[in-house]
């Protein structure tokens, strides 16, 4: 049977932070309590469904990036055939 490469990545960090553990739960989640402390999520964090509907139904900030221009657009001059123009 042909396993899910997906899957397996998945399998495997489980398998490398288990052994960075000794495969001890207390320790692996005193570790997970650490590096939390030491990269804190910069955004908001969504506890139910609730709060995601009002957090998407706020604008976005100005500095959020998004696409504001349209894409440039072939000039007539360009070849339509597939060939390259000079």
């Amino acid at each position: 049977m042909k396993t899910n490469p997906i899957l397996q990545e998945v399998w495997d960090i489980k398998d490398r932070l288990a052994a960075e553990a000794g495969y001890d739960a207390d320790r692996f989640f005193e570790q997970l309590r650490a590096w939390t402390a030491a990269h804190p999520h910069p955004g908001p964090i969504v506890h139910n469904a609730e709060e995601l509907r009002r957090l998407a139904a706020q604008p976005a900030p100005s500095d959020a990036l998004a696409l504001k221009e349209e894409p440039p657009r072939p000039s007539k001059t360009a070849a339509t055939d597939g060939s390259q123009c000079d």
